[in-house]
Protein backbone atom coordinates (compact mmCIF):
# COMPACT_ATOMS: atom_id res chain seq x y z
CA UNK A 1 0.00 0.00 0.00
CA UNK A 2 1.06 3.65 -0.36
CA UNK A 3 3.12 5.15 2.36
CA UNK A 4 4.28 8.76 2.64
CA UNK A 5 6.87 8.66 5.86
CA UNK A 6 8.36 11.79 6.87
CA UNK A 7 11.76 12.81 8.74
CA UNK A 8 13.86 15.79 9.88
CA UNK A 9 11.76 17.29 12.70
CA UNK A 10 13.11 18.73 15.61
CA UNK A 11 13.43 21.24 18.34
CA UNK A 12 15.65 24.17 17.21
CA UNK A 13 15.61 28.09 18.27
CA UNK A 14 14.21 31.07 16.05
CA UNK A 15 16.45 31.43 13.31
CA UNK A 16 17.38 28.41 12.91
CA UNK A 17 16.84 25.43 9.84
CA UNK A 18 15.28 22.41 9.36
CA UNK A 19 15.60 20.08 6.36
CA UNK A 20 12.00 17.80 6.17
CA UNK A 21 12.18 15.13 4.42
CA UNK A 22 9.39 12.47 2.59
CA UNK A 23 10.09 9.23 1.08
CA UNK A 24 7.00 7.94 -1.13
CA UNK A 25 6.72 4.02 -1.48
CA UNK A 26 4.34 2.40 -4.55
CA UNK A 27 3.60 5.92 -5.93
CA UNK A 28 5.80 8.33 -7.59
CA UNK A 29 6.36 11.31 -6.67
CA UNK A 30 6.77 12.96 -9.87
CA UNK A 31 3.49 11.61 -11.62
CA UNK A 32 1.34 13.44 -8.15
CA UNK A 33 0.86 16.76 -6.82
CA UNK A 34 2.88 16.47 -3.65
CA UNK A 35 2.75 19.05 -0.83
CA UNK A 36 3.46 20.21 2.72
CA UNK A 37 0.79 21.13 4.92
CA UNK A 38 1.30 22.03 8.98
CA UNK A 39 -0.93 21.64 12.10
CA UNK A 40 -0.62 23.30 15.15
CA UNK A 41 -2.85 22.14 18.27
CA UNK A 42 -6.36 23.80 18.07
CA UNK A 43 -5.69 25.29 14.68
CA UNK A 44 -6.82 23.95 11.47
CA UNK A 45 -4.01 22.37 9.39
CA UNK A 46 -2.61 24.81 7.34
CA UNK A 47 -1.22 24.11 3.60
CA UNK A 48 2.82 25.16 3.35
CA UNK A 49 3.78 24.93 -0.24
CA UNK A 50 3.46 22.31 -2.88
CA UNK A 51 4.89 21.17 -5.88
CA UNK A 52 2.84 19.87 -9.21
CA UNK A 53 4.55 17.45 -11.91
CA UNK A 54 5.54 20.47 -14.10
CA UNK A 55 7.52 21.33 -11.06
CA UNK A 56 5.63 24.42 -10.52
CA UNK A 57 5.48 25.51 -6.64
CA UNK A 58 2.90 27.41 -4.60
CA UNK A 59 3.51 28.90 -1.17
CA UNK A 60 1.93 30.62 2.07
CA UNK A 61 2.36 34.16 2.21
CA UNK A 62 3.77 33.13 5.38
CA UNK A 63 6.45 31.08 4.63
CA UNK A 64 7.37 32.35 0.90
CA UNK A 65 11.13 33.34 1.24
CA UNK A 66 12.19 31.17 4.03
CA UNK A 67 10.63 28.18 3.07
CA UNK A 68 11.61 25.93 -0.11
CA UNK A 69 9.70 22.52 -1.47
CA UNK A 70 11.56 20.41 -3.45
CA UNK A 71 11.43 16.76 -5.20
CA UNK A 72 14.17 14.31 -5.68
CA UNK A 73 12.55 11.78 -8.52
CA UNK A 74 15.74 9.12 -8.02
CA UNK A 75 15.05 8.81 -4.54
CA UNK A 76 11.14 9.11 -4.88
CA UNK A 77 11.22 11.84 -1.60
CA UNK A 78 9.82 15.15 -1.47
CA UNK A 79 11.91 17.84 0.85
CA UNK A 80 11.14 20.71 2.94
CA UNK A 81 13.80 23.42 3.72
CA UNK A 82 13.08 25.28 6.19
CA UNK A 83 15.21 28.60 7.06
CA UNK A 84 14.73 31.09 9.48
CA UNK A 85 12.21 29.18 11.34
CA UNK A 86 10.03 31.35 13.88
CA UNK A 87 8.27 30.14 17.08
CA UNK A 88 4.92 30.74 14.72
CA UNK A 89 5.97 28.09 12.82
CA UNK A 90 5.70 25.35 16.10
CA UNK A 91 3.56 22.65 14.06
CA UNK A 92 3.04 19.36 13.54
CA UNK A 93 4.10 18.74 9.42
CA UNK A 94 2.58 16.45 7.16
CA UNK A 95 3.75 15.26 3.39
CA UNK A 96 0.94 14.70 1.00
CA UNK A 97 -0.03 13.54 -2.23
CA UNK A 98 -3.21 13.11 -4.98
CA UNK A 99 -2.89 12.15 -8.40
CA UNK A 100 -5.36 15.56 -9.46
CA UNK A 101 -4.23 18.97 -10.29
CA UNK A 102 -2.78 20.70 -7.32
CA UNK A 103 -4.64 24.09 -8.06
CA UNK A 104 -7.93 22.28 -7.51
CA UNK A 105 -7.02 20.80 -4.64
CA UNK A 106 -7.97 22.26 -0.85
CA UNK A 107 -5.66 20.66 1.86
CA UNK A 108 -8.99 18.18 2.87
CA UNK A 109 -8.95 16.86 -0.68
CA UNK A 110 -5.38 15.24 -0.64
CA UNK A 111 -5.66 11.34 -1.08
CA UNK A 112 -2.40 10.19 0.58
CA UNK A 113 -1.04 11.19 4.19
CA UNK A 114 2.10 10.99 6.49
CA UNK A 115 1.65 10.76 9.71
CA UNK A 116 3.78 13.52 10.29
CA UNK A 117 6.95 15.35 12.08
CA UNK A 118 6.77 17.12 14.88
CA UNK A 119 8.54 20.46 14.24
CA UNK A 120 8.83 22.83 17.25
CA UNK A 121 10.68 26.19 17.62
CA UNK A 122 11.50 28.46 20.32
Amino acid sequence: HVQLVESGGGSVQAGESLRLSCGASVITVDDYCMGWFRQAPGKARERVATIDRARRTTYADSVKGRFTISQDNAKNSLYLQMNSLKPEDTAMYYCAADGRVCSRLDPEDYYYWGQGTQVTVS
